[in-house]
């Protein structure tokens, strides 16, 4: 998946996974995945997707400052 934010791609293919996080199971309408990926320029996005009752029921690509990186970890 790609999405421009404030002039970056950030894009799936091109990144680095740095953590996967998993709620639930497959096919569970509540779960869904968050992984953490690094772009070649140092930047850091939360990949999200899930089923129709969890928060990610669309793909979503946020920002994550990399001050925020080890707690995101942390909490995952």
């Amino acid at each position: 998946m790609q999405k421009t934010i404030c002039k970056v791609v950030y894009d799936t293919d091109a990144a680095q996974l740095i953590h996967k996080y998993t709620n639930g199971s497959f096919g569970d309408p509540a779960g869904y995945e968050e992984t953490l990926y690094q772009m070649p320029g140092g930047q850091y996005f939360v990949y999200g997707n899930g089923g129709e009752a969890s928060p990610y029921a669309e793909e979503k690509i946020t920002r994550l400052a990399k001050t925020k990186v080890q707690a995101w970890i942390d909490e995952h």
